[in-house]
């Protein structure tokens, strides 16, 4: 059994920019000999970010980025590595602090599209989108987002939909997944 089929028996709410679904997320894993990724690039929506870590909060939910930085992206540190059998998610918010966020326009990304990410070590992996999809937060679904993949696979994840205010955020996840094509 592989650490992320261990992340789906957690017991804990999934938290993304301000707004949770009932998604658990993934238990910390074993260190990886694999080189982490440092930046991500979306040419087709002008999207690029350093990558930062980012792992559980205190409560177990999913740590995010600042939303007073929402330009800056991270990479859950206890799903794959880019490169890695299975999915390596990939955070960053629609917007935050009253300006567009790093992934303001990955609702319109289309099946096709490349997403580039570099690693510590200098290397660059391509993917290409293979499905954008909304969910609501309510009904996330954490089996797809970081369920076993035999191949390298891409869950990019933001807020979306509605908006229902203070602290409850957006109604809605965007997810787009992406598989390796070098």
């Amino acid at each position: 059994m592989t650490r992320l089929l261990l992340a789906l028996t957690a017991a804990f709410g999934f938290l993304l920019a301000g707004c949770g679904s009932s998604a658990p997320p993934p238990v910390p894993r074993a260190a990886d000999a694999v080189a982490p990724p440092v930046a991500i690039e979306i040419p087709s929506i002008q999207a690029q970010s350093s990558l930062i870590r980012t792992g559980l909060n205190p409560d177990r939910t999913i740590e995010v980025p600042d939303g007073h930085r929402p330009e800056q992206a991270s990479w859950f540190e206890f799903s794959s590595l880019p490169g890695k059998p299975g999915p390596a998610v990939i955070l960053g918010h629609v917007d935050g602090d009253h300006k567009p966020g790093v992934f303001y326009h990955l609702s319109t990304l289309k099946p096709g599209a490349r997403v580039i990410i570099e690693r510590s070590d200098g290397s660059r992996l391509n993917y290409a989108v293979t499905r954008v999809h909304k969910v609501d937060k309510d009904e996330f679904p954490r089996d797809e987002v970081y369920g076993n993949t035999p191949d390298s696979e891409l869950r990019l994840i933001t807020c979306g939909g509605a908006w229902r205010g203070g602290q409850y955020g957006y109604a809605d996840n965007i997810i787009v997944d992406a598989r390796i094509i070098t």
